[in-house]
Order: C-alpha cells, then sequence, then structure tokens
C-alpha cells in the first residue's frame, strides 16, 4: 500500500513538471505596461540595435537584436546578406548569413520595425576568408521539449520500479 502512496505522488509531480514546461518557456509579445506594450519605446522605432559577433567571416553567421519592434521588423544590407525578419517582442532578435562573396570592411545593416518608418543603423566588420567550421560542442543547454522528454522518462522509470516492487511484495496464492 505504501508503494501504490509513492507510486501516486511520483506520477504526479511528474504531471506537474510536464504542464508547467509551457507556463515556464512563454514569452509575452508585448512589453511593459508603462511603455503602451509596444516594446521598449512605446513603438516610436527601433533602438539599442547590437550584433553578434561585430566582426564576421564570409559565409558566416550574426545575430542582430533590436528593441522597440513590439511587431516584429525587417534586418537588412543590401549586397551582404539577404533581407531577415525580425521577430516581434519587446527585443527582436534575427539570425542572418553574409554572403560568401560580401567584399571584407565595414559595413551598416539597417533595422525597420513593421510598425513605424523610422529606421535605426548598425555596424559591423566583414572578415575575408572563410571561418572555422567547428561545432557546438556542449555550448547549449537542453531545450523545453528535451527537458518534457527527459522528465517523462524519469516518470515512466519511476512508474515501472513501483510496478515491480509491487509485483514482487504480493505473495503468490499457489505458495504456502
Amino acid at each position: 500500500m505504501r508503494v501504490l502512496r509513492a507510486l501516486t505522488v511520483t506520477a504526479a509531480a511528474c504531471v506537474a513538471v510536464g504542464l508547467s514546461i509551457p507556463v515556464a518557456s512563454a514569452n509575452p509579445a508585448a512589453g511593459p505596461p508603462e511603455t503602451g506594450g509596444q516594446g521598449g519605446n512605446g513603438g516610436r522605432g527601433p533602438s539599442n540595435v547590437s550584433v553578434t559577433p561585430y566582426s564576421v567571416h564570409q559565409g558566416a553567421t550574426m545575430q542582430v537584436s533590436a528593441a522597440g519592434c513590439g511587431h516584429g521588423g525587417t534586418v537588412s544590407s543590401p549586397g551582404n546578406f539577404s533581407p531577415a525578419n525580425l521577430s516581434a517582442g519587446s527585443v527582436g532578435f534575427a539570425t542572418v548569413r553574409i554572403f560568401n562573396h560580401a567584399s571584407p570592411g565595414t559595413h551598416t545593416l539597417s533595422v525597420k520595425c513593421n510598425d513605424s518608418n523610422l529606421i535605426a543603423t548598425h555596424r559591423f566588420q566583414i572578415l575575408d576568408g572563410r571561418g572555422a567550421q567547428g561545432g557546438l560542442g556542449g555550448s547549449f543547454g537542453p531545450s523545453a521539449a528535451e527537458t518534457a522528454i527527459g522528465a517523462g522518462l524519469v516518470g515512466a522509470a519511476a512508474l515501472g520500479a513501483g510496478v515491480h516492487v509491487l509485483r514482487r511484495r504480493r505473495p503468490h496464492r499457489n505458495r504456502a
């Protein structure tokens, strides 16, 4: 009987963890209330534009972020990379791939919000040649889906162990 209670509590805990993952990973699209829900500057256009990394090789990728585009936007730099969509939210992100034939040197990219005509610019540098094609290795943690799968596997293992213990403790009717 104790094992059944422990098994029930374990199953309930696994269900609670599994149901809380979507809530924990939710990302509201609107900004803080004091900004009118439009991001970092009330929908007046892009601000705080940044690039990572600042210096990037031909053919490599670069991440661009900008505040103030609550409904998304566009990142462009003609001749250097194809226009990319900026995600919606208080801080939007876009990943761009530098063309293999882009000319080395310092260049400028433009960010334009979907709900504003204002444009913000930021400089970045393209380095000659191709960078190392190294792997990501262990530099990233598990995603929400991987965490949910892991929690499900732990719950299934606990359930299996509980059933095993219950079956081992129950006496057989044929034995004296």
